[in-house]
């Protein structure tokens, strides 16, 4: 299979980066992440057992502000992006719940207000009391019977030029909005409600509102809400919110350039037609997505940290050895290893994707939207994976709550849908891969190289990208020659587009993992990167093999020798493990995770309080 450790050519001296932490964080550690990683170590954030639900929630609330008691306020967060992007990161870390209430706060309320009426002095009373964080700002979109479907949604505001109002109601049961924080009453609540705005008979799209959902001690007049059932982990106070004929003052509608009232009150749209004037209302959705892709790296993060930490001082019986850590057996290695390899590969294509994002100045171009959207659901599917694998390879000690990766996984498959359901996020991408303009050069078969083989991670990329590009035509191609409905053909495409879409974002992944290699400064960092990038990619195509082997990409003896190769990758990997984990910037004291600490043992012991009395302790030795 060839040398494991080929390394890639070395990049220019000036671009260098001093080390795993800087590739990481993208040189932006001390700048960006340092204070909202020590606002962590706040005795808010220290574990509480046996809370019910109603109290987690309430807890969640009080840490939110907290934080913010550390840090500048959400305008300032909002236009300095990387800030925004580094608090989704490090804020669940402690708290889960913590990233939905602050994501929706600042991205989705705040953020909508900022690019459709912040400089407006008649609403900057409700601006500056959401920048307090003198009320919470649900946003809220999604409606119970449609779902993700957002330009379907029914709830409307109905203009009355005469009195300068909206009428916001809820036409029926399945127009009800779903999942909203708004069922604690005694925390006051400005929302951003997304309606059909109607005038003079006619609909004018959906546009974003501010309405008040509660005062602080009760519900406003004409907003009914039912608290939805108890999920695990994030103890909010999400609720189905529907609206009884609320009045909503003309100056709540937050039309920015998507319309304006003229000076006899009358309704003006403007902007374009409907659905630009829609994509425009959903301006957050793209930080939005790199927001929740941020905290599935930063839960992906700490969950390999935790389990490797732990794999290293947990003890097991070998044959014919005593005493050995369980981490030094293949198998688990294996496992974790191959999680390490996900978790720096997605770092990377995030900041990959973030970067993308801050060089077009808010212009989100079509390939820039799909850049974001696979980014968004590789982060979120990939980490979901990895707290699952972690968990399981802790034992018993990954079902605490208290050693973190349980909440992490929770966490995690509630990302899965955030912003976009992954399956549907990534379906519609495809779908506008496949219909694009096909490129004038289409990938050749990658030549073997009996030397590298299998292992080179520069012919991963190759394979990657040539089974991507077959994917995409050959979709293209069933579609073209189909004779039945358009949705009975993409039904019949849509699995091959899904694995096309995914191929794409390892690809991509891998890439920047290959890149990264020679721009690092110390060669024991090009050499752990190097074996993380040959593993990555290895096991990306060993899921496949049997795609590659019946295409002839693969011979039959380099499919079996793939198991050897990722055990020997994953030999030359153990004695980088620590240092690879150190670059996360975390540590067992600001987890509070027993497993973590390097005495798991006595961690343990004290957070359920079995610590044994010095007197029943035997002797120390030489003591």
């Amino acid at each position: 299979m060839g040398n494991p450790q080929a390394a890639p050519p070395h990049g220019d001296d000036d671009v260098l980066t001093p080390s795993l932490s800087g590739l990481l964080f993208d040189g932006e550690y001390e700048e960006t992440h340092r204070d909202i990683r020590a606002t962590l170590f706040d005795p808010v954030f220290d574990p509480h057992e046996g809370l019910a639900p109603r109290e987690s929630g309430k807890l969640t609330y009080e840490r939110c502000r907290a934080l913010h008691g550390h840090l500048e306020r959400p305008l300032s967060m909002l236009r300095r992006p990387r800030r925004l992007f580094a608090l989704a990161e490090w804020s669940p870390l402690l708290d889960p719940a913590i990233f939905s209430l602050l994501l929706v706060h600042h991205n989705l309320c705040l953020g909508t207000v900022l690019d459709h009426g912040a400089d407006r002095d008649d609403i900057k009373h409700h601006v500056e009391e959401l920048d307090r964080l003198d009320s919470f700002g649900p946003y809220m979109a999604t409606e119970f019977g449609y779902g993700n479907n957002v330009a379907a949604l029914r709830t409307e505001a109905v203009y009355d030029a005469e009195t300068q109002t909206f009428v916001l109601n809820t036409p029926d049961s399945s127009a009800q909005k779903f999942m909203s924080f708004t069922g604690f009453e005694d925390i006051p609540k400005l929302a951003v409600v997304l309606a059909r705005l109607k005038a003079d008979g006619k609909n004018h799209g959906v546009y974003p509102f501010l309405v008040r959902i509660s005062d602080g001690e009760q519900l406003c007049e004409g907003v009914r809400v039912a608290p939805c059932p108890e999920q695990p982990v994030q103890g909010l106070d999400h609720a189905l919110t529907w609206f009884d004929h609320v009045t909503v003052p003309r100056r709540n509608l937050l039309h920015g350039e998507m319309g304006e009232f003229s000076s006899d009150g009358a309704f003006q749209p403007g902007g374009g037609n409907m659905r630009r004037r829609f994509l425009r209302t959903m301006s957050r959705i793209q930080p939005g997505r790199l927001c929740v892709a941020s905290a599935a790296v930063g839960a992906g993060k700490a969950s390999i940290y935790t389990a490797l930490r732990y794999a290293e001082r947990r003890l097991t019986n070998g044959p014919g050895r005593n005493d050995v850590p369980v981490l030094e057996y293949r198998s688990h290695q294996r496992d974790l290893f191959a999680a390490l390899a996900k978790v720096y590969a997605t770092n990377l294509l995030l900041n990959h994707a973030k970067r993308e994002f801050l060089a077009h100045s808010g212009t989100v171009s079509d390939e820039l939207n799909h850049l974001i959207s696979i980014t968004k659901g590789l982060a979120t599917s990939e980490m979901n994976d990895v707290a699952g694998i972690c968990r399981e390879r802790c034992g018993a000690q990954g079902i605490f709550r208290v050693n973190r990766i349980a909440d992490y996984g929770s966490l995690l498959q509630g990302l899965v849908t955030a912003e976009g359901d992954n399956q549907v996020l990534l379906a519609t991408t495809a779908g506008q891969l496949i219909a694009g303009v096909d490129p004038e050069r289409h990938p050749e078969p990658p030549a073997r190289h009996a030397e590298n083989g299998a292992a080179d991670p520069h012919v991963h990329v190759e394979l990657l990208r040539y089974r991507e590009e077959f994917l995409r035509r050959a979709a293209r191609a069933t579609m073209a020659e189909s004779q039945s409905t358009y949705f009975d053909a993409w039904n019949g495409v849509v699995n091959t587009a899904l694995d096309m879409a995914r191929a794409r974002g390892v690809r991509i992944a891998l890439e920047q993992l290959c890149t990264a290699v020679p721009r690092l400064a110390d060669e024991r960092d090009r050499a752990a990167l190097r074996l993380l990038a040959s593993l990555y990619g290895l096991v990306e195509i060993q899921q496949d093999a049997g795609w590659y082997l019946a295409k002839g990409l693969l011979s039959p003896e380099e499919v079996e020798g793939m198991p050897a190769t990722v055990d020997r990758l994953c030999e030359l990997l153990r004695p980088h493990a620590r240092h690879l984990t150190d670059a996360f910037r975390l540590s067992p004291e600001l987890l509070r995770a027993p497993i973590a600490f390097e005495d798991y043992e006595a961690a343990f012991q004290r957070q359920v309080g079995a610590s044994l009395p010095d007197a029943a302790c035997p002797p120390t030795p030489g003591k």
